[in-house]
C-alpha cells in the first residue's frame, strides 16, 4: 500500500513548519507528511492525490486563514478525500465555531493552539484519529483506475490490455457509478477525454494510446541493446518458450509483443490437456508463469509495439517497429500467431468493443452477470469460453454452423456443455445480423437449412470462428501460402522449376527455417502447425536449437 498522506494547512509559515516537523518526527516512517500554506494550495494537493488514488488519512487545518477558513477548506476537502479524518487547529475564541462544525461537516476533532508539548497535546489526538482511519481501511490498495462508458470500444481495449498484462485495475462506469462522476469532475475531463486512466504516482491519462498506457504503468516499450543474437516476434506460447530456451542457453534475446504476453492462449479460461497440470490452469496463469521464467533468465520484453516490417541488413536482420525504431538481430523467430477471423454478419464490425468481442477475458465474463450471452464458434476456445461465461451469465447460447461439435471440440468440453443447465447449443445456425443503437442490443439468427430467421435480444456476443495468421508485416520476405501461413523447412523445396523452390542456399533449410535464411517460424503462424499450446511450446523450444545451428554457419 502507498503510504497514506497526512496533510497540514496553516498560513503562518513558522507554525506550518513547526507542525510539519512534529508530524514528521512521530509519523514520518509510516505516512507521507505534506505541508501547505493556504486552502487553495491544499485543494490542489488533494486533487492530485485523489486522481492518483493515493490515500489521505488526516487533514489538519488552521481555522483562521485568509481567503478560505479551515472549516471551509475541510468542507470542500470532503469531495477530494471523503474518508480522511478532519482535525481543526483553532484558538480558544473559535471553539463555538468548531463545535458547530462537528455537526455541520462531520469534523472529527478540534485542537487548541499551541499544542506544546506534542507528546501530551498533539500526538494522543492524532494517534486516535489514525487508529480509527486504519480500522476503516484495512485492505486499501492503489490500483489503476479506468473511468469511461460501458459501450466504449477504446475503454474495452484499455481494460483488455491491462487484464492481459496482469495489471490490477478498477473500472468505473460514468453512467452507473457516482465515483466515476466525482473523478471526472476532479480531472475537469470532457467527454472526449474518456476513458480516463488514473495511475498511482503518475499523470492522469486522457483517452491514452496503448503505448502511452504501457509507458505510464511501467511496461518496457523499447529495446535496450543495439544488437541481439535472436529477436522473437510474438509473445504467445511459442514465442515465450523460445525466449526461455534462448536466454537460458546464453543467447542475448528480446521478445517483441504488440498486445500482451500469452497470445490467444492467455485468454483461455481453462487449459486442461497441457502436460504436467492434471487439474488444468488458465491461459492467463500459464502466460504469467512463462513471463516470470523469461525474466528470470534475462530476456528482454518489448511490449505494446507492433512490428511493421522485416529487413535484411548484411549479416543481420532488422525488425521494424511502429512509430520509430527498430531491433537488429542475427536471427529472428516469427511467432506472431493468429487472430480470430471477422464475423461476416451485417453490422458486426460496427459493434466491435461495444457488445461484439473477439475472444473473452475473465473480466468480461464477470461483467455478464445475470444476462443472456451468445457465443459463435465450435472449437475448444469457444467451448472453454462458454463454460466460463456460464458461471456468471443467466444463459449462454452457443451458435454452431455445423450439425455437431464432435468434429471440432474435445470430448471433455462437449460433455460439460451438455451437462450445464444454463447452456443451449443452436446447431446449423448462424448470426446473420447485429443491431442496436450505439451498442449491441440484438442479433438475427438464421437457420442454415430452412432459412428461417429469429430476432433475439442480447448485449453480448463473443466470436471464435477460426483464425488468420498475423503475417502481413513480413511483406515480400518469407514465403507464405495463399492464406498467409509461413512455409518452413521441407515445404520450401520442390516447388520451383529447378526443384529447389524459393530456398536460396546450397544447404537445405533447417526444419523451421523460412525462405529467408536465419528467419524461423514457430507455432500457429507456421503452415501445417497443430494449433495446440503444447505443440507451439515444443516448436518454440525447437526453433532455438535450430538458431544455434544457423549461427554456427555464419
Amino acid at each position: 500500500m502507498t503510504k497514506p498522506t497526512i496533510l497540514s494547512v496553516d498560513d503562518d509559515r513558522m507554525v506550518s513548519v513547526a507542525i510539519a516537523r512534529d508530524l514528521q518526527t512521530r509519523y514520518g516512517d509510516r505516512y507521507r507528511i505534506v505541508r501547505t500554506e493556504s486552502g487553495e494550495q491544499a485543494l490542489q494537493v488533494l486533487t492530485t492525490l485523489a486522481l492518483r488514488d493515493q490515500p489521505v488519512a488526516l487533514i489538519a487545518a488552521d481555522q483562521r486563514m485568509p481567503g478560505m477558513t479551515g472549516i471551509e477548506l475541510l468542507e470542500q476537502a470532503s469531495t477530494h478525500a471523503p474518508d480522511a479524518k478532519m482535525l481543526l487547529l483553532t484558538a480558544y475564541a473559535d471553539t463555538d465555531v468548531a463545535i458547530k462544525a462537528i455537526n455541520d461537516i462531520g469534523l472529527d476533532h478540534y485542537l487548541l493552539k499551541p499544542w506544546d508539548p506534542p507528546q501530551d497535546r498533539l500526538y494522543p489526538v492524532i494517534d486516535e484519529l489514525l487508529a480509527d482511519w486504519w480500522s476503516e481501511h484495512p485492505d486499501h490498495t492503489s490500483d489503476v483506475r479506468v473511468v469511461g462508458h460501458r459501450w466504449s470500444d477504446r475503454g474495452h481495449d484499455i481494460k483488455t490490455f491491462l487484464a492481459r498484462n496482469h495489471v490490477p485495475y478498477r473500472w468505473y462506469d460514468i453512467d452507473r457509478d457516482a465515483e466515476a462522476a466525482r473523478l471526472v469532475g476532479l480531472a475537469q475531463a470532457a467527454t472526449t477525454d474518456l476513458p480516463l486512466v488514473l495511475v498511482p504516482d503518475g499523470a492522469t491519462l486522457r483517452c491514452p494510446s496503448t503505448i502511452e498506457l504501457a509507458d505510464a504503468i511501467g511496461l518496457s516499450t523499447r529495446a535496450q541493446q543495439p544488437l541481439y543474437d535472436v529477436c522473437i516476434v510474438g509473445g504467445g506460447p511459442a514465442g515465450l518458450a523460445a525466449a526461455v530456451y534462448a536466454s537460458s542457453e546464453g543467447l542475448s534475446t528480446v521478445v517483441v509483443e504488440s498486445e500482451a504476453p500469452g497470445g490467444q492462449a492467455a485468454q483461455s479460461a481453462a487449459i486442461e490437456n497441457y502436460l504436467g497440470f492434471p487439474r488444468g490452469l488458465t491461459g492467463s496463469d500459464l502466460a504469467h508463469r512463462a513471463v516470470a521464467q523469461v525474466s528470470r533468465f534475462g530476456a528482454e520484453m518489448v511490449l505494446a509495439r507492433a512490428v511493421t516490417g522485416l529487413q535484411q541488413r548484411g549479416p543481420v536482420h532488422a525488425v521494424l517497429l511502429d512509430g520509430s525504431g527498430d531491433i537488429e538481430a542475427r536471427a529472428v523467430i516469427v511467432a506472431t500467431g493468429v487472430s480470430y477471423r471477422r464475423l461476416p454478419a451485417a453490422g458486426g464490425d460496427e459493434f466491435i468493443g461495444k457488445g461484439v468481442y473477439y475472444g473473452a477475458t475473465a473480466s468480461e465474463a464477470g461483467q455478464c452477470q445475470g444476462e443472456d450471452v451468445y457465443v459463435v464458434g465450435a472449437a475448444n476456445s469457444a467451448g472453454q469460453a462458454v463454460l466460463n461465461l456460464a458461471r456468471f451469465a443467466a444463459r449462454v447460447v452457443l451458435v454452431v454452423r455445423a450439425a455437431t461439435l464432435a468434429d471440432s471440440m474435445s470430448t471433455y468440453l462437449i460433455e460439460r456443455i451438455e451437462r450445464a443447465e444454463n447452456i443451449t447449443v443452436r446447431f446449423r445456425c448462424e448470426v446473420s445480423r447485429c443491431h442496436g443503437d450505439g451498442h449491441l442490443e440484438g442479433l438475427t439468427l438464421t437457420d442454415r437449412d430452412s432459412g428461417d430467421t429469429e430476432e433475439v435480444a442480447t448485449s453480448w456476443l463473443f466470436v471464435f470462428i477460426g483464425a488468420s495468421p498475423r503475417t502481413d508485416w513480413l511483406g515480400t520476405g518469407p514465403v507464405r501460402d495463399d492464406k498467409g501461413f509461413v512455409l518452413t523447412g521441407p515445404d520450401l523445396l520442390g516447388a520451383g522449376p529447378d526443384g529447389r523452390g524459393p530456398w536460396p542456399l546450397p544447404r537445405a533449410p533447417f526444419a523451421l527455417e523460412t525462405s529467408v535464411p536465419g528467419v524461423f517460424a514457430a507455432g500457429d503462424v507456421r503452415l501445417n502447425s497443430m494449433k495446440r499450446v503444447a505443440s507451439a511450446v515444443g516448436e518454440g523450444a525447437m526453433s532455438v536449437y535450430l538458431v544455434h545451428r544457423y549461427l554456427a554457419t555464419i
